[in-house]
């Protein structure tokens, strides 16, 4: 099983390819004996801070084994074990091991994860409610409240919001995440299978699938009736044991272990999913989430789970 610290802090970067820093020396020696890499990567303009802390690493694990993911933003540093690393803000840190790093399937959360907002937060927007909306969603999120039942009860509030709603909501409202379609056209041209699950709507779903290039999407469907919404789901709900079993049965499709898949989401409905996965990350996820995920990204945006698989700056691809 993968053991993985991760920390972190500051903004999210506002492009996809951030502001380019000065060349950092690199040191390469032989690595075949290291079975884990920690991984370091600077929060935007914290490149000074990732010097100072990268010499403290290796200070501690008394190894000078290191490359430059990109200079002064990512840096991998190899060691025989793992390594305890505290937090700092302002870079983020995972340590896991070397083999089968870079992942042949990625499975990703949407709301909040791969856009920036919760879509049922702002139908309820619409309406007039989203306070009360939200305050479910958030219960929800945090793990205390059932996630299919916290569904219903929020989409009920919805009742007699009108279908043509949704499309002024998606094109008025949400948001892409930075990183987003770096991450997904990256490992696309890689040869990776990008799948989005989402315990949101397939109206929402199918739309994002479309503009950041998933291969597929799997969410809940709103019961629609004489153009309005009727307050219903059509069952089966898509919950936390949904998500596990679209990763599941996914990499058995592809033909691949579950090693070589790669989750990310910020909720908990998507902790099973993130430690079913070779490589579950936390994406600025509620505390409970970051307790027990293996990886956790707080201070960077998506591409960053690009640099926790290996890839240099160099190997991005941008696709429209």
């Amino acid at each position: 099983m993968m053991t993985a610290s991760c920390f972190c802090a500051i903004s999210n970067a506002n492009a996809d390819f951030p502001e380019a820093v000065a060349p950092v020396k690199t040191i390469i020696l032989s690595v075949d004996h290291m079975s884990y890499v920690i991984t370091l990567i600077a929060a935007q303009k914290q490149e000074n801070l990732l010097a100072v802390f990268r010499e403290k690493i290796l200070q501690q694990a008394n190894i000078t084994a290191e490359e430059w993911l990109r200079d002064g933003v990512a840096c991998d540093i190899f060691v025989d074990k793992p390594v305890n690393i505290p937090a700092i803000a302002g870079v983020d840190v995972v340590c896991q091991p070397r083999a089968g790093r870079r992942k042949k399937m990625l499975i990703s959360d949407m709301d909040s994860t791969l856009i920036h907002q919760e879509c049922i937060d702002e139908m309820a927007d619409m309406l007039g409610i989203k306070p009360q909306v939200a305050e479910i969603t958030e219960i929800a999120m945090r793990g205390e409240m059932d996630f299919a039942e916290a569904l219903c009860a929020r989409v009920a509030l919805l009742e007699g919001l009108p279908e043509n709603a949704l499309q002024e909501v998606y094109d008025s409202r949400i948001s892409l995440m930075e990183g987003a379609k770096i991450l997904v056209s990256t490992m696309k041209a890689h040869g990776a299978y990008p799948l989005l699950v989402s315990g949101g709507f397939t109206f929402f779903t199918a739309r994002v699938r479309d503009a950041l290039g998933f291969a597929a999407d799997e969410a809940n469907i709103l019961e629609i009736a004489d153009g309005k919404l009727t307050g219903k789901v059509i069952f089966p709900i898509l919950d936390k044991h949904s998500k596990l079993a679209a990763l599941q049965n996914t990499c058995q499709k592809l033909g691949i272990n579950l090693g070589d898949s790669l989750a990310v989401g910020d909720g908990a409905n998507d902790l099973p999913m993130l430690l079913g996965a070779g490589l579950g990350v936390a994406y600025h996820a509620k505390p409970l989430v970051q307790q027990q995920a293996r990886a956790v990204i707080n201070y960077n945006d998506l591409s960053a789970l690009l640099y926790l698989q290996g890839y240099k700056f160099d190997e991005w691809v941008a696709l429209d």
